[in-house]
C-alpha cells in the first residue's frame, strides 16, 4: 500500500500444504474467550527464592500489556518494570507468568487479586526478571464450532486428524500469523515507510487514523517494522512451498535443538544433511531482513534478494534510525509440534489441543487444517 492513509488491505493469499477442504466453510472459532485457551510453556521454572516475584496469571479480554498495567497499579509499580516472556491474545483465555521486583504484598494478598478479566493463580520468586522470549512455547486448546449442520462433527474431526498427520510428517509452515499485520492489514505498509525513512508519510498516515500520539512510541514503531519484516519472510516461505524442507546449496540450515544456523556449502553436504532434515532435526531458514542478518548464498540468496528488490528496500534500510535499527535474524521455514496433537469430538464441533514453539502461531495450524475457508470471530 503506497498511501499515507490507513485502510483495509486484502490479506495476502499464502499457499498451504494441506489441500483445500470445502466442507470447512462456515466453521467458527474464537466466538468467545473460552473457545481459545493459551497456556505459556516456560523456558525454565522459577527457583522459589529471590527478589523478583513471579505471578502465574489467567486473563481474558485483556492484552498482556493491559494485564501488566493492572497488576502494576495494584502493586504500586511502574508498568514498564513488568517482566513478560511473551504477548498473548486478548480475545482468549490465557495463562502466563508476569514478574515484578521488590513486591511487598504477601502471596495471599496477590492471589486475592481477582476480577472477571484477571486472576493471580500462583505466586513464587526468582533471582531474575522474566525477559521477553524466555518461554519454550505455548499450549493451545481451541474449540472449532460448526455454524450449521454440515459438514458435521465427525467429518470435521477426520479433517483435523488428516491435517495433524500431514503437519507432523512434513512440518508446519512457519508463517507469521495474520494478527502480526493488524486489524486492517496495513501494518506492513506503515513499517515500510519507517524502513525507507519516510517519517513524513508515516506521521501523516498515523494522524489520518487518529493515532498521531502512537507515532512516536518506539514499541509501536518496532511492531510496525516487524510487521513489514514478517510479510517479507512470508513471501520467501511461500515461494519455497511445498518443498520447504529441501536443503539447497547456500542455505542457512536451522538446528531445531538450539536455534543455531550453519551454511550448506556443497551438493554433497546438502545430500548428507537432508537426512537430518527428514528426521526433523534441521530445516532451511528464511530471512527476518536486517543489515546484521546472516545471509545465504546460491539459489536461496537469489530468492531473498529478489523478494527484497520487489519490495523496494535494501538490507541497509532496516538499520535506519526511523526503523529503530532492526538488526535482522534467521527464522526456520518450518516448525514442529512440541507435544502430540490431540482432537476430540464435541456436540457442536471439535476440540483441538496442541503445543507450538515460541514465535509461532496457532492460527497457521488452523489455516492448514481448514484451508482458508474458516470464519474468524465477528
Amino acid at each position: 500500500m503506497e498511501s499515507n492513509t490507513l485502510q483495509n488491505v486484502a490479506p495476502t493469499i499464502l499457499p498451504h500444504l494441506c489441500p483445500p477442504w470445502p466442507g470447512a466453510h462456515g466453521i467458527l472459532y474464537k466466538e468467545s474467550p473460552e473457545d481459545f485457551v493459551v497456556e505459556e510453556l516456560p523456558l525454565y521454572e522459577p527457583s522459589g527464592t529471590g527478589t523478583h516475584t513471579w505471578m502465574w496469571i489467567e486473563k481474558r479480554g485483556l492484552t498482556t500489556h493491559a494485564a501488566a498495567r493492572t497488576l502494576a497499579q495494584k502493586l504500586g509499580k511502574n508498568p514498564a518494570d513488568a517482566g513478560i516472556a511473551g504477548l498473548k491474545d486478548a480475545h482468549a483465555i490465557t495463562r502466563q507468568w508476569i514478574s515484578f521486583e521488590h513486591v511487598t504484598q504477601s502471596a495471599d494478598e496477590l492471589r486475592a487479586i481477582s476480577d472477571e478479566k484477571l486472576r493471580v493463580l500462583n505466586v513464587t520468586r526468582h533471582g531474575n526478571k522474566l525477559r521477553m522470549g524466555h518461554l519454550r512455547g505455548n499450549r493451545f486448546s481451541i474449540h472449532l464450532k460448526l455454524a450449521g449442520e454440515m459438514p458435521g462433527p465427525q467429518a470435521l474431526f477426520e479433517r483435523v486428524q488428516f491435517g495433524f498427520d500431514e503437519l507432523k510428517r512434513r512440518g508446519i509452515p512457519n508463517y507469521f500469523g495474520e494478527q502480526r499485520f493488524g486489524n486492517t492489514g496495513a501494518n506492513p505498509a506503515l513499517g515500510k515507510m519507517l524502513v525507507l525513512g519516510d517519517d513524513k508519510a508515516f506521521h501523516a498516515a498515523m494522524a489520518a487514523a487518529g493515532q498521531a500520539r502512537q507515532a512516536q512510541d518506539r514499541r509501536i514503531r518496532n511492531l510496525l517494522v516487524n510487521a513489514f519484516q514478517s510479510e517479507l519472510f512470508n513471501r520467501v516461505l511461500a515461494a519455497r512451498l511445498p518443498a520447504f524442507s529441501a536443503l539447497k546449496v547456500g542455505d542457512l540450515a536451522w538446528l531445531h535443538r538450539n536455534g543455531a544456523v550453519f551454511k550448506i556449502y556443497s551438493e554433497e553436504e546438502a545430500r548428507r544433511e537432508q537426512s537430518r532434515a527428514d528426521a526433523h532435526e534441521i530445516s532451511p531458514s528464511g530471512p527476518v531482513f536486517g543489515p546484521k542478518m546472516a545471509q545465504p548464498e546460491g539459489l536461496p540468496s537469489e530468492l531473498e534478494t529478489r523478494i527484497l528488490h520487489e519490495a523496494g528496500v535494501t538490507l541497509a534500510d532496516f538499520g535506519r534510525k526511523e526503523a529503530e535499527r532492526q538488526p535482522g535474524a534467521r527464522r526456520p521455514l518450518r516448525i514442529f509440534f512440541l507435544e502430540e496433537p490431540h482432537a476430540e469430538i464435541e456436540h457442536d464441533g471439535v476440540l483441538l489441543r496442541f503445543a507450538l514453539p515460541s514465535g509461532s502461531y496457532a492460527t497457521v495450524v488452523l489455516d492448514e487444517i481448514c484451508a482458508r475457508f474458516m470464519q474468524p470471530e465477528a
